[in-house]
């Protein structure tokens, strides 16, 4: 946990902040000081996750947006700075997956989940970025990668495909964006409990504890450990770090088991 206050008068925006990692890092967020606004296209989702951090003395707001409407995501991030006068911070967690064999997938499969993933973090990077240099410069941002983008998985070529680019825009925008002091990184989790990729990837009988056996620490990360490492990431104690990716799977990039 980094020390309180690390986020005290800072604005950061989280998509897909409704739930699992994205609501986690939200709390952590407002826990340490932060005005945290989520994205999400569940507007019912949003109050009960805003209602909640304020119930808990934190400060936030929910906007409903889908991050492949580039039109949508200007006007709400327009209305953050309107009503905050400043954005500092954005992950970027919208994402979207489901299992198909490659030979198999649709057009419209590919685009929906490479819109989502690659397009929307794209509409949302950018359009934060303009803002933090045109301000003066300063700012990070964090997106959430998977580890099929860096080993590949033959059933989710189309997420794996989006998060490597994903990957890709990060390390690029780095270079271009770090004279403005704005630094851009990637946190690649692991399977991660309580989330939509375990309950939806891994619900065939037996996956779940086959996957496990391949871990070397024996168990799948948890909600609050990815939080933490993203809160590092965007804090001022990491003002050193832009362009990587940060691996956190128990040893499963290894390839030992």
């Amino acid at each position: 946990m980094l020390p309180p206050g690390s986020f005290e008068g800072r604005v950061a925006v989280i998509t897909g902040g409704s739930s699992g990692i994205g609501e986690t890092i939200a709390r952590h967020l407002a826990a340490l000081g932060a005005t945290v606004v989520l994205l999400g296209r569940r507007p019912d989702a949003l109050r009960e996750v805003v209602a909640s951090i304020r119930e808990a003395g934190g400060s936030a707001a929910g906007f409903a947006a889908d991050v492949r409407d580039r039109e949508r995501v200007e006007a709400v991030l327009a209305e953050v700075v309107d009503r905050y006068g400043r954005i500092d911070h954005l992950v970027n967690n919208a994402a979207g997956n489901f299992r198909v064999a490659p030979e198999e997938m649709s057009p419209n499969a590919w685009n929906a989940v490479v819109r989502i993933v690659l397009d929307g973090s794209w509409h949302c990077t950018q359009t934060v970025g303009r803002h933090l240099i045109a301000r003066g410069g300063g700012g990070s941002v964090v997106s959430i990668g998977t580890t099929p983008a860096l080993f590949g998985d033959p059933d989710t070529a189309h997420s794996a495909s989006a998060k490597a680019g994903v990957l890709a825009m990060t390390k690029s925008l780095a270079i271009a964006w770090g004279r403005h002091g704005i630094r851009l990184n990637v946190v690649t989790p692991g399977l991660t409990d309580d989330t939509g990729a375990v309950s939806q990837l891994f619900a065939a009988e037996g996956a779940y504890a086959a996957n496990l056996e391949k871990i070397p620490v024996g168990r799948h990360a948890n909600r609050d450990e990815i939080a933490e490492a993203v809160t590092y990431l965007l804090s001022d104690h990491a003002g050193y770090v832009t362009g990587q990716n940060l691996v956190i799977d128990g040893g499963r990039s290894l390839g030992i088991g």
